[in-house]
């Protein structure tokens, strides 16, 4: 029995019309006499979608009772029993009843796939679980139901349900997802605009990268080495010179006349020891790449010309990006250069651009000359054609041209022959031309002739003195080019350690970064620091680049120790002992940089604890003091109440009573703000941001002070406010509180609001002292009290507190002096810009899946209560969203 097969509808959003998509899909496999039956189908009562439903085999639900209320959710037991061909079953990421099989609506799905099952069904991209970081942010919902990408990868068929973000609100506004009293709603909330429009991009992105996907597979198995033309890819050839940064840019501009293009910037690195490029520069120029939305590789190869050209097939690109050779024109009898290697090797299938700069022509800088052992196969099969063809061919001419040159000039022909051989091959092909030239002088051009003899002494050591300056001149040819290896490497590995110590010393390079940098430089599969307490104890990996690192420093290709604990593993190649040296610095880099973030850690940890202890010490003296006042006053009103030995008058007891309701409101505030410190300085306060009026929240704000107290100005015109209404109620509140406090008796407080640019300020105005500046910034940390609280209880949390909920609202809470004399808190909120809604409620339900005109509904999310306790109330509030 085969595992079925997985069709899903993905959609961008609730109400794009998957579950239609997936009944009329249904509809078709039963016209064809297909097996279909409906596993689990929800309409919400919408008549079109419930339509639909009539001619459908349903499977009969499984009841559930969770808490004291019934449910129904989908039985797989049945399902397996009846054995359709294919089972419709929506909302893919849906969360089972406690008591069902699975906890997950995708294991159910899972098992129906075993049991050979095909299942068409549906999920939103808001539900993938890679994309809830994304979504929160776009949104400002948490999905809490979601299902794995592989879940949604592993499907045989992913077919988008798309829909405009406008023709979507249409169809919320006509009824045909919501009933009538939550449209308005949904439309100023979930269902705004640039929402639909940010989830519709994702949707379609993900669509086309599993195309993607599924187009390789293809190609590869059907060995298919052309390039198809789907999308754009262009590929930037870097050489780690001054002229990348141009020739990423020049890509960038091409990229953007095309939507979806992508530009992939590639490295070719020899196989041969340190890299020649500067890694100062490389790394500025993958910064930019990725500035500019696009990616980085870093590929090994000899041939430069065939590993570009194989990884740009490799990636279906469609286009290709060079700069001009910075190569003087006497390099190029070398050899064409890669431009026009590429260029010719590309075929009709790939467009090769040559990008003019300012560094065309003007030389690499120090030229890299390996030695022998270095050249590499066509250059030392070069010297020996020149030293030992060449010569030949020369002997040939000159014996059959009637032209007679002399010994001397013959000498200095095939003499240039040898440093040719020297430049090309190195010292033994020079020597070997040296050799042969000296054997051909003698045999075709010193009398005499065709005989290895000489009768002319001049002769004799004419040809010997050829022979000593051409081995001298291969000798020096060669050392030179081998002291220009080493000059030039010398100049890599200085341009390596300087970096490498700057970027250090600044704190630049993390751990991660670090390792890259080394497998880059030595062109290596993978870097891994390893370590471990002791000797008895197994290595474990303190950091890791590329794919499969090894585990031990023994498995490796080059292990660096550093210490009797500590080993930098890489793997890929051998490395050549002059790069040990270098490596040795990474590896020591490495060192410092792991015990550095060790140690920025343990700072930061200790810096809590400190702050920790700092914070009790302060709460026991509020303790000592603060909260033992009021307590005392409460203590001695009841002890007068409950005592035996007074007759107290109506009137007595009422003010003993009122000064025990005293005591208990302070001792309330004390305790709500030493609560919401806490939570501020563990970080647990999660805003629930919403739109909303400041005209419905600021006079909430006011409760806790006299009415005459405080003059409220704030205009009904104001744009609305992106805030979590509770925080502003209790920072509005505290802060209000705050200034009537230090106000003079006769002078009211004013709360005014206005708008500037994108933001929109509350100025809180007192006359009271005013602070000094030098003690406006004090005032707003835990238990600082300007002049030791000249009035009124308190342990100095309250402005704390209202600038922590500020700054967690993405707002300000700053201080100003008042014109005339006092003080100005002024607070700065997130205006929204845009059309005003008509109504401001959220959706408490979530969102389903539209389907065709009418639409399924998915269930609404299960609302997370989070209460925050008010100074003079509690006020608990639900967050709910769509799913």
């Amino acid at each position: 029995m085969g595992r079925g097969k997985l069709r899903i509808y993905l959609g961008a959003a609730p109400g794009v019309g998957k579950t239609y998509a997936m009944l009329s899909e249904g509809h078709r496999r039963v016209e064809r006499g297909a097996d279909c039956v409906v596993g689990f189908v929800e309409h919400h009562g919408r008549p079109r979608t419930e339509v639909m439903l009539h001619g459908l085999e349903q499977v009969e639900r499984k009841p559930l009772v969770y808490r004291g209320a019934a449910f129904t959710e989908m039985d797989v037991d049945a399902l397996l029993a009846r054995r359709p061909a294919i089972a419709l079953v929506d909302e893919l990421a849906h969360t089972n009843v406690p008591g069902s099989r699975n906890a997950k609506r995708w294991q159910d799905v899972e098992e129906l796939l075993r049991a050979g099952i095909d299942v068409v069904s549906t999920v939103n991209i808001q539900h993938l679980e890679s994309l809830g970081d994304v979504v929160e942010s776009i949104t400002g919902v948490r999905q809490r139901e979601t299902v794995p990408d592989e879940v949604v990868r592993r499907a045989d068929q992913v077919e988008l349900v798309d829909m405009s973000p406008q023709a979507l609100r249409r169809r919320m506004a006509h009824g045909n997802i919501y009933k009538p009293e939550k449209v308005d709603a949904a439309l100023s909330n979930y269902f705004r605009p640039g929402n639909l429009t940010a989830l519709r991009e994702l949707a379609l992105l993900w669509v086309a990268d599993r195309a993607d996907e599924y187009l390789q597979q293809y190609r590869g198995e059907h060995d298919i080495r052309s390039t198809w033309q789907a999308r754009e890819r262009i590929v930037v050839g870097l050489t780690g010179g001054p002229e990348g940064r141009t020739l990423i840019r020049r890509a960038s501009r091409m990229a953007a006349k095309g939507s979806g293009s992508e530009i992939l910037a590639v490295y070719i690195a020899r196989s041969d020891g340190l890299t020649a490029a500067s890694p100062k520069e490389l790394a500025v120029q993958r910064t930019l790449v990725e500035d500019l939305g696009g990616t980085f590789h870093h590929v090994i190869g000899d041939n430069i010309p065939d590993a570009l050209l194989a990884f740009a097939r490799g990636v279906n690109a469609t286009q290709i990006v060079l700069g001009s050779s910075r190569r003087r024109s006497w390099q190029y009898v070398l050899g064409p250069g890669v431009g026009a290697s590429v260029a010719r090797d590309s075929g009709p299938d790939l467009d090769v651009h040559i990008v003019t700069h300012e560094h065309v022509a003007k030389g690499r800088g120090l030229p890299v000359v390996p030695s022998a052992a270095r050249l590499g196969r066509p250059r030392i099969v070069a010297g020996w054609v020149v030293g030992t063809v060449l010569p030949v061919l020369l002997c040939l001419l000159l014996t059959h041209v009637d032209a007679d040159l002399g010994l001397a000039n013959d000498m200095l022909l095939f003499l240039s022959l040898t440093v040719a051989a020297a430049l090309l091959g190195g010292l033994w092909p020079a020597l070997a031309s040296a050799a042969l030239g000296s054997l051909l002088l003698n045999y075709f051009f010193a009398p005499p002739l065709h005989r290895f003899t000489v009768s002319d002494p001049k002769n004799i050591v004419a040809i010997a003195v050829f022979f000593g300056v051409a081995v001298s001149v291969a000798s020096v040819v060669d050392l030179a080019a081998r002291r220009t290896h080493q000059a030039a490497r010398l100049r890599a590995e200085s341009e390596i350690l300087s970096f490498l110590a700057g970027s250090v010393l600044r704190g630049e390079t993390t751990l991660d970064a670090l390792l890259e940098r080394v497998r880059e430089t030595f062109a290596m599969e993978s870097v891994a620091l390893l370590e471990r307490a002791d000797d008895l104890e197994p290595w474990k990996p303190a950091g890791s680049v590329g794919p499969g690192p090894v585990a031990r420093p023994e498995d490796a290709d080059v292990d660096m120790p550093i210490g009797d604990h500590m080993a930098l593993a890489l793997s890929g190649r051998v490395l050549p002992a002059e790069d040990r040296r270098v490596l040795g610095a990474f590896a020591a880099q490495a060192a410092v940089v792991l015990d550095r973030q060790r140690l920025v850690g343990e700072a930061e940890e200790a810096r809590r604890l400190a702050e920790g202890n700092r914070i009790r010490t302060a709460l026991l003296a509020a303790v000592s003091h603060d909260l033992r006042t009021p307590l005392a006053s409460i203590k001695a009103s009841v002890s007068s109440l409950r005592s035996a030995d007074v007759e107290w008058s109506e009137e007595d007891r009422a003010e003993l009573l009122e000064g025990i309701e005293d005591g208990a409101d302070r001792l309330d505030h004390l305790v709500g703000n030493l609560l919401d410190m806490s939570r501020l300085q563990t970080g647990t306060v999660t805003p629930l941001i919403r739109e909303i009026d400041l005209d419905e929240v600021v006079p909430m704000a006011l409760g806790g002070v006299p009415e005459d107290s405080v003059l409220l100005d704030v205009p009904e015109a104001l744009p609305m406010v992106a805030v979590d209404p509770g925080l502003l109620e209790r920072t509005v509140a505290n802060v209000v509180e705050n200034a009537v406090k230090y106000s003079p008796p006769g002078e009211p407080v004013l709360v005014a609001a206005s708008c500037l640019g994108d933001r929109v300020e509350v100025r809180v105005v007192d006359r009271g002292r005013g602070v000094p500046d030098e003690a406006k910034d004090r005032i707003f940390a835990p238990f600082q009290r300007y002049g030791d609280a000249p009035r009124g209880a308190g342990v100095g949390l309250g402005l704390a507190v209202a600038r922590g909920f500020a700054e967690a609202m993405d707002g300000t809470l700053t201080a100003e002096d008042t014109p005339g004399g006092g003080l100005t808190m002024v607070l700065t909120l997130r205006a929204v810009r845009g059309d005003r809604a008509p109504e401001r409620a959220t959706v408490g339900a979530g969102a389903g899946a539209g389907a065709g005109a009418g639409g399924t509904a998915e269930p609404a999310e299960p609302v997370e209560p989070v209460e925050l306790d008010h100074d003079r109330d509690r006020m608990t509030r639900q967050k709910a969203g769509p799913q």
